[in-house]
């Protein structure tokens, strides 16, 4: 199923898993679908089972949405002890959206249905009505049973998996690797459980690869200990000063240090020229993404922002960003950093979600089945992989993944077909939302607004041009209050405050 039909059929209103191997844009329609349905007015909670997925769409667990943390069954009068504002969240709430539900159980999705039934008093319905849209791949990252706890199995094995019956939105179009690629043909043997002896020659010719003399090439390790040690020697091989970016939050302590293990932007940054660096979030412009890899080049004067030439040839001064942690349509806690992270190593999990030109990649501490699949389609082509070396764990894909991918690519035949007459809305669509809703006010009436307040301040509602992007940051970094740069900018004081916001985090502003 193509990216456009999947999307159709979750705007008409359907329940869904939207799956499909690593690199089909299944996050890209996601955010889509999470766009397109808040300008329709929905009530969009935005959740995923870790808090790393999570950040990446902008939401929060699964498991604090719904109130059961890391409980394994729900306790009589659940709901009664609820706090009032989790109630009304999920009272409000339009769709759901649960990401990387490979990795919840499903005794745990059986919960959250109960939650929902009981809050919104439809004991009967699955989800209490709640259009429920999960993502994710089977062959990815499985759910976790620890010792002591209750023992789970994957979703599909839940009650609530069978009553709310999904439609299976099974993305099958690559945009990671091209056609014909040998990579692309491993990754699709290893989820077919078809790997053959000349796959693994394949993939151990690379250990003896050596990438061009000069490259500077993002490791994937699968512990902590070895990213950490790598980016540090590296840092420290490097001449120059050290410049140092501390990140500003908002929100209660436990909110920000939930959204701080989500975030890949450390929460003190130190850079020095010549650091080989990753960008840990898209830029809305797209100079840059999740992902991308470049180095510092030189910091921007009066600000001391990073400048960084990206292999793609963009250059960019990267600017402080902000992280978010959302429940529901209300924000609990925020970060502000600059979006990069020192990219000489970083570790297999962190790099789940990102797509790398070229990665050096050691599986030979592969601990658990899929591991070596989720580091492997990182990359684009295996001309741009080099192997330090891989055991028999980073061949190894679940048992159990593979026949439920049989089971799933047969039941999104059937719905593919069921849903066809959506096909020709899905090409007329532009993916692209428009910027607001439009006003419902005459536009000869809003222009004497305009004039009028441009009597106090002759720049209200222009442009920001670079000019007045410098002046705003050199002056700002002097000393100098809003009332006064709203003077000298002709902007009114908020309008100030917003941009300062924008350019150094939202507690800029005391």
């Amino acid at each position: 199923m193509n990216q456009g039909l999947a999307l159709e059929i979750l705007l008409a209103g359907e329940s869904a898993l939207l799956t499909g191997p690593a690199g089909t844009g299944k996050t890209f329609v996601l955010n889509q679908f999470i766009r397109l349905s808040k300008y329709e007015g929905k009530h969009v909670s935005v959740t995923a089972t870790t808090g790393l997925a999570a950040t990446h769409l902008g939401g929060t667990t699964i498991h604090a949405w719904a109130g059961i943390g890391v409980s394994d069954m729900l306790p009589g009068g659940f709901v009664d002890h609820m706090a009032k504002g989790r109630r009304e969240i999920i009272e409000k709430t339009d769709v759901l959206i649960i990401d990387e539900v490979s990795m919840l159980h499903d005794f745990r999705l059986d919960m959250v249905d109960e939650v929902c039934r009981l809050v919104r008093k439809k004991p009967d319905t699955p989800f209490g009505g709640i259009q429920v849209v999960m993502s994710g791949d089977f062959f990815q990252l499985p759910p976790i049973n620890r010792e002591g706890s209750r023992a789970g199995n994957f979703i599909v094995e839940s009650q609530a998996w069978r009553e709310l019956d999904p439609v299976i939105l099974y993305l099958d179009e690559q945009f990671r690797q091209a056609e014909g690629d040998d990579l692309l043909d491993i990754l699709t043997s290893l989820r077919a459980n078809d790997l053959r002896r000349h796959h693994a020659e394949k993939l151990l010719a690379r250990t003896n690869a050596e990438p061009p003399v000069d490259t500077v090439l993002t490791e994937l390790h699968t512990v902590n200990v070895d990213v950490d040690r790598i980016n540090d020697q590296q840092l420290a091989q490097l001449g120059g000063d050290e410049l140092i970016y501390q990140q500003h939050s908002t929100g209660s302590a436990n909110y920000v240090e939930n959204l701080q293990r989500s975030v890949l932007a450390p929460a003190v940054l130190t850079l020095k020229q010549g650091a080989f660096v990753m960008a840990v979030k898209n830029d809305p412009t797209r100079r840059y993404a999740n992902g991308s890899i470049g180095t510092v080049t030189d910091f921007e004067p009066g600000t001391d922002y990073p400048v960084v030439e990206f292999m793609n040839g963009k250059i960019v001064t990267m600017m402080p960003d902000t992280w978010e942690l959302r429940d529901g349509e209300k924000k609990r806690a925020s970060i502000s950093q600059i979006p990069l992270r020192l990219a000489w190593a970083i570790t297999v999990h962190k790099s789940q979600g990102m797509t790398l030109d070229a990665a050096r990649i050691d599986l030979r501490k592969a601990f658990v089945p899929g591991m070596g699949y989720v580091a492997l389609s990182r990359v684009k082509n295996i001309n741009n992989l080099y192997l330090t070396g891989i055991n028999r764990m980073a061949l190894t894909m679940s048992e159990e993944a593979h026949e439920i991918d049989v089971q799933l690519r047969r039941r999104a035949a059937a719905d593919a077909k069921r849903f066809a007459h959506l096909a020709a809305q899905a090409e007329k669509r532009v993916l692209e939302l428009p910027s607001k809703k439009k006003k419902t006010t005459g536009s000869s009436g809003w222009a004497e607004k305009i004039a009028k307040m441009r009597e106090t301040h002759p720049n209200a509602y222009m442009p920001w041009t670079d000019a007045d992007d410098t002046v705003l940051k050199q002056e700002f970094q002097q000393g100098k209050s809003v009332k006064e740069l709203s003077k000298k900018l002709g902007r009114h004081e908020g309008s100030i405050e917003m941009r300062l916001q924008k350019h150094f985090g939202e507690d800029v502003i005391q």
